[in-house]
């Protein structure tokens, strides 16, 4: 059996997308590894299905590395939004809508969460700061943009060892759902970010850890809006008020399309 993809990446942060609108797709968590698999398989960061909605234009389902399904991407959306030209997606993590702006597109994300039983914590504490260190990482900001993040303000993100205390923190049992994990570091009114994704490791780029990182900034008094966000795969802009809705802008890329021979996969 073959299916037919496409492979996009928003600044290095790469995606295989099924269009399941007309026929359905069935993914299964082995499904999703095999086709994310770099040796074996097409290769990317999130397998993204899209899917009839009632509600918006397409439902947009996200399934990691590791198999597991995730609630939103924010780099995933400003793909589909250029894929298919869609101006509203229903995600597991709220609508969002997006357009896109000459070479950009610009997606709209949810209202961030900030209650510790909206993250979610395993239980009740304070998230702005977090009460809680991991090795040289203390007192993060804990917020939802659709999907959990951690964001601490460090001196040198470039110098933190993200690969080994990323997972330590990612499985904490404060973490119900798992939890990404973002290093960001202010230098000239810009921030320097690095992102571990629950599921995936570290990325060259994360929609929804920039916006979260923005949001943070913004609400620490670091830095005021638009923030403009540097990750190893490019830039993106973050707009954001309080009470608001986040806006981020950025490129999508589309690489190639092709078929899945799914018989192999299994």
């Amino acid at each position: 059996m073959r299916r037919h993809f496409h492979k996009m990446h928003g600044l290095g942060n790469d995606f295989v997308i099924i269009d399941a609108r007309n026929e359905p797709f069935d993914v299964t968590p082995s499904l999703a590894k095999a086709i994310a698999d770099r040796r074996t398989g097409v290769g990317c960061d999130q397998l993204i299905v899209l899917e009839p909605s009632t509600t918006a234009d397409l439902k947009m389902r996200i399934w990691n590395q590791d198999g597991g399904e995730v609630e939103s991407c924010g780099n995933a959306t400003r793909c589909v939004v250029q894929l298919t030209g869609v101006r509203t997606i229903d995600s597991d993590g709220g609508l969002l809508t997006g357009e896109s702006v000459g070479a950009e597109v610009e997606v709209t994300l949810p209202e961030p969460r900030f209650a510790w039983n909206e993250i979610p914590l395993a239980y009740a504490m304070d998230t702005n700061p977090l009460p809680m260190a991991w090795d040289e990482l203390n007192h993060p900001v804990a917020i939802n943009v659709g999907n959990p993040h951690l964001v601490f303000f460090v001196p040198d993100a470039r110098e933190v060892p993200l690969q080994d205390v990323g997972p330590r923190i990612e499985n904490d049992p404060a973490f119900p759902e798992r939890i990404n994990v973002n290093v960001a570091t202010l230098v000239h009114d810009r921030l320097k970010l690095r992102t571990f994704e629950r599921g995936v490791g570290e990325t060259l780029a994360c929609g929804t850890g920039a916006c979260a990182s923005a949001v943070a900034a913004i609400v620490t008094r670091r830095a005021q809006s638009p923030v403009t966000v540097d990750m190893a795969g490019g830039s993106l802009t973050v707009t954001w008020e309080p009470g608001q809705p986040i806006r981020m802008r950025g490129t999508a890329t589309h690489v190639f399309e092709g078929e899945l021979n799914l018989d192999a996969l299994q």
